[in-house]
């Protein structure tokens, strides 16, 4: 007799409950955490069962609220008004659901679901999967700084860096989507922000060379602290504890660890004025650093050029 898999015998208990009613539209269902608590089963499971119901469309995720049952039931539905299928609307619903669940989450049978719609209808509008990215990538570069343009390469270098690390913030997925600086995306929108940070770079006598390895050193730092971003967003959603409440869980380990004798100068940066690590406070060091060298070289330019 073949027994059912755990993930299989959670998704059935749920899907019960949405079929009786006990779970309407709208409703929240267990979150991962809360079916690990209920079910003493592992995250990996919980993330599982919950994702076999997206599959079938009796669930969807509801960005700042979690995974809710859907509309429909798991039924077919015609697409109501104000949610007929565009370019723009699949990308916008695309960008909600990556950023609330991860860019893993993304299949276009996924984004069908939140039309109630077939994944072939989606197909008239975007090519593929890779394509839906791309154009996701755009649309969040379709903005730029808000407020008057300051005057300094550096004030500008600035403004462009912090804009980035916003729109990283805002959305998780989006460095490892960007992520290939040997092989760019095609994103006119995204190749404004690297014509912003030129322009900015212009006239202070580097070469094109210069001016985009230091472009590039900018972007590359954002893009790889960004990462961290997406980490801390996938481990909250899999455990269901901020960082902070995952380092006092951790606390107890990290004493027994810790020691004065066995770290001298790593025991003094946890004690009872430690700070806390924010990635934001972490960029803007680190940013300040990066220009602080490429200061350097603008200077040397200027005292041989001079």
């Amino acid at each position: 007799m073949t027994t059912e898999p755990p993930y299989l015998r959670i998704a059935g208990e749920i899907r019960r409950r949405i079929a009786t009613g006990e779970l309407g539209p709208g409703d929240p269902v267990p979150s991962t955490r809360r079916i690990t608590q209920e079910w003493g089963v592992a995250m990996a499971t919980a993330t599982k069962a919950l994702g076999a119901l997206r599959q079938e469309g009796l669930v969807r995720a509801v960005p700042g609220i979690g995974t809710v049952v859907a509309e429909s039931g798991g039924r077919e539905r015609a697409t109501p008004p104000g949610r007929q299928l565009s370019r723009e609307r699949i990308i916008r619903a695309a960008i909600e659901l990556v950023d609330t669940e991860g860019l893993a989450a993304l299949s276009m049978r996924r984004v069908a679901t939140e039309f109630g719609t077939s994944t072939m209808a989606l197909y008239r509008h975007v090519p593929s999967k890779g394509e839906l990215v791309r154009l996701m990538a755009e649309a969040v570069f379709g903005s730029g700084p808000a407020g008057p343009r300051p005057t300094g390469w550096r004030p500008l270098l600035e403004r462009e860096a912090r804009w980035l690390w916003k729109q990283y913030e805002q959305h998780p997925w989006l460095a490892r989507a960007m992520a290939h600086l040997t092989r760019p995306m095609v994103s006119p929108n995204a190749m404004l922000y690297t014509e912003r940070v030129l322009s900015a770079l212009t006239g202070l006598g580097l070469t094109p060379e210069q001016m985009l390895h230091i472009h590039l050193t900018v972007l590359g730092y954002a893009q790889g602290l960004a990462m961290a971003v997406e980490l801390e967003s996938q481990a909250r959603q899999d455990s269901g504890m901020a960082a902070d409440e995952w380092m006092t869980s951790m606390e107890p380990r990290m004493d027994a660890l810790q020691t004065p004798t066995a770290y001298p100068v790593l025991s003094t940066l946890f004690g009872p004025d430690s700070f806390d690590l924010e990635l934001g406070t972490l960029f803007e060091f680190g940013l300040g650093r990066v220009l602080d060298g490429v200061e350097v070289l603008v200077e040397g330019v200027r005292r041989e050029a001079g």
